[in-house]
C-alpha cells in the first residue's frame, strides 16, 4: 500500500438514484470494517441513471484523483432497462480502457431476486464483496491472485472451485 499517498487510499463511489438500495453505503461500511487501520477517503457522486455512470467514474479519477473507483447501478425488469444497463456497462468498459484504470462495476438486476428481501440481500452482498475486491485491486492485487479459481461470487453464495486445490487443469 506504500504506493498510495503515504498509506492513504481515495475511493470513488458513483451510484444512481434509480437503484432500490444504497449500495455505496454498504461498500463504505464494509471497507471501514475490513480495513480498520487503513486511511480511507471516500468521494461519492450520485447520478440519475445507470448510463450516467461512465462519465462520473472518469471524473472521479481525473478531477478527484481517486485511487480506485466503484460504479453501482441497478437494471430494472423491463427489456429497455436491460439494454440501458448493457450500454452503461459498455461505457464503463470504454472508460476503463481510455484511462487504463480499473472501475469495479457493481450492477444488480432487479429480477435476480425472488422477492424484495432476496433482492436486498443481493444488493448488500454484491456491494460488500466488491468493496473488498476494489481495495485489494488498488492496494495488494496479489491477494486476489490467491483467490483465483475458487468459484467466488458476488451477490449470492460462492459456487466453489472444481477439482483439488493447486491443480490447474492443464493437460501435460
Amino acid at each position: 500500500m506504500e504506493k498510495l499517498r503515504g498509506g492513504k487510499i481515495k475511493v470513488g463511489l458513483a451510484d444512481t438514484t434509480f437503484a432500490r438500495a444504497d449500495m455505496a453505503a454498504y461498500a463504505m461500511d464494509e471497507i471501514r470494517k475490513k480495513f480498520p487501520k487503513m486511511k480511507v477517503e471516500f468521494v461519492r457522486r450520485t447520478v440519475p441513471g445507470i448510463k450516467d455512470l461512465p462519465v462520473e467514474c472518469k471524473l472521479l479519477y481525473e478531477q478527484d484523483k481517486c485511487d480506485i473507483v466503484m460504479a453501482f447501478g441497478m437494471a430494472g425488469k423491463e427489456q429497455v432497462d436491460k439494454m440501458c444497463t448493457h450500454e452503461a456497462s459498455l461505457g464503463i468498459q470504454m472508460t476503463k480502457l481510455m484511462l487504463g484504470k480499473h472501475i469495479i462495476e457493481v450492477f444488480v438486476h432487479e429480477d435476480e431476486g425472488k422477492d424484495e428481501a432476496d433482492l436486498l440481500s443481493i444488493f448488500e452482498d454484491r456491494s460488500r464483496k466488491h468493496a473488498i475486491n476494489a481495495i485489494l485491486i488498488a492496494t495488494n492485487q496479489q491477494e486476489l491472485v490467491k483467490m483465483a479459481g475458487k468459484g467466488l461470487r458476488q451477490g449470492k453464495q460462492h459456487a466453489g472451485a472444481i477439482g483439488a486445490a493447486g491443480k490447474t487443469g492443464v493437460q501435460k
